[in-house]
């Protein structure tokens, strides 16, 4: 066993677990402070369910299971992690160590930790009108039929990698280092797809949805930038250079995108402000997740300041075409996850158009982007429409109006009463 590609993998997994509380601060501190505790059950969901679902079959579909058609694995044969843990002397132990020399239940934490931040992501575009119970049934449909397979097609030597019919057929490997498929753009076309079926918010478009708690949003953009160290670096599966220059690729991009996020606002609006710092920090991070290992120092603050442009611009479509998303994970996740993993095909270096001088590289990244937004596009939208259907998605509008906190929690997030009482009690 190599001690040190085990510490710091296990430890990368701990960093990007954390990145989904960070999105409960992000996503917590923008939507309005009758339905701030709803949003962060959402995020609890997103850890608890896939937790236990990855341990059943999610783990086994998309990467411990028998190869099915290059499409998902086989959900039994790994089946409560029986490939990748024995029990000896009353105690579960690997079985074996994978081809860096760590145990395959570091994979395992690893690799759960990125499926929980996906659903995790999706929450921001459905805030402040879900049911908590329909949103636990959601996550684990959506977990066995979208996010474990496409993580298979992706990273397990499936359609959509490196080494399946895709990238065989153009004659270029198809790259997504670390998740601008299986992660950002299948978070935002779920989240599209799901606010599409069940509507607008009351008052969307016709009265003003502030944030009610900015700080958090700032808490919560500097934890995902932290944990993202875990995401890109610890996506070299090893402690090496790779990972080495994964957190410096990362870094550059998130700061090119803040920066330019800002002066973008600034042009628009004359004002630098932290929410746009916090969304710029994130569109940075999401756009150079597929490329964090194959772009340079300079194409890296490139790619970062071109995906703050483009984040930013893309945020106010929603007004345009009508959809209410209501944290922007379609503007953010979608269009930076969108853009990073095509522009492989022009800043990858030795492959990409303007870093090695061929076409090839570009035209697969836009195929496996493309092939991601349609089947999560397909997935979900039947996942979606049935609860729709049957269930129901939304609370009733009395209890949006009221507050969802009070409707699903029984909960406020402030007590603004008791505190005034609690203070007239001291004076007096």
């Amino acid at each position: 066993m190599d001690s040190g590609n085990t510490a710091w993998i296990l430890t990368s997994a701990s960093l990007v677990f954390l990145m989904t509380p960070g999105v409960a601060f992000f996503y917590g501190g923008m939507v309005r402070a009758k339905a701030v505790l709803n949003m962060l059950m959402l995020e609890a969901a997103a850890l608890s369910v896939t937790m236990v679902i990855w341990t059943l079959w999610g783990w086994s579909i998309a990467y411990a299971g028998s190869d099915v058609a290059g499409i998902f694995g086989d959900p039994a044969s790994g089946f409560l992690l029986k490939d990748s843990m024995v029990a000896k002397d009353g105690v579960f132990t690997t079985t074996g160590l994978n081809a860096n020399n760590y145990p395959v239940s570091v994979d395992v934490a690893f690799q759960v930790a990125f499926a929980m931040i996906t659903v995790g992501l999706i929450c921001g575009a459905i805030a402040e009108r879900v049911k908590y119970s329909t949103w636990m049934i959601f996550v684990a449909l959506w977990l066995t039929f979208d996010y474990a397979p496409l993580a298979h097609m992706v990273w397990n030597k499936g359609l959509l990698s490196g080494t399946g019919a895709i990238s065989t057929a153009i004659g270029a490997a198809a790259h997504d280092f670390a998740g601008g498929t299986v992660v950002h753009i299948n978070a935002a076309v779920a989240a599209l797809v799901i606010v599409l079926i069940i509507g607008k918010r009351k008052g969307f478009a016709t009265q003003p949805f502030r944030p009610h708690n900015i700080p958090f949003v700032m808490l919560g953009a500097f934890l995902l930038w932290f944990g993202w160290f875990g995401f890109n670096a610890g996506s070299a599966f090893a402690a090496n250079g790779t990972a080495g220059y994964a957190w410096v690729s990362t870094s550059a991009a998130a700061a090119a995108a803040m920066l330019s996020w800002g002066f973008t606002e600034k042009i628009r609006s004359g004002h630098y402000t932290a929410m746009g710092a916090a969304s710029g920090i994130v569109a940075g991070l999401v756009a150079i997740t597929p490329a964090a290992d194959v772009v340079s120092p300079l194409w890296s603050i490139v790619l970062g300041a071109i995906a703050g442009v483009l984040t930013c611009l893309a945020c106010g479509l929603k007004f345009k075409f009508g959809y209410d998303d209501s944290l922007d994970v379609v503007g953010v996740h979608g269009v930076g996850g969108f853009t990073g993993t095509v522009l492989i095909g022009f800043f990858g270096e030795g492959t990409g158009l303007f870093a090695g001088g061929d076409w090839k590289q570009l035209v697969v990244q836009v195929l496996i982007a493309l092939c991601a937004i349609v089947y999560s596009a397909v997935i979900t939208g039947i996942i979606a429409f049935a609860l729709e259907k049957t269930i129901g998605w939304r609370v009733t509008e009395a209890q949006e109006v009221g507050g969802i906190d009070l409707a699903d929690q029984g909960e406020r997030a402030y007590d603004f009463a008791g505190t005034a009482s609690s203070v007239l009690k001291e004076v007096r």
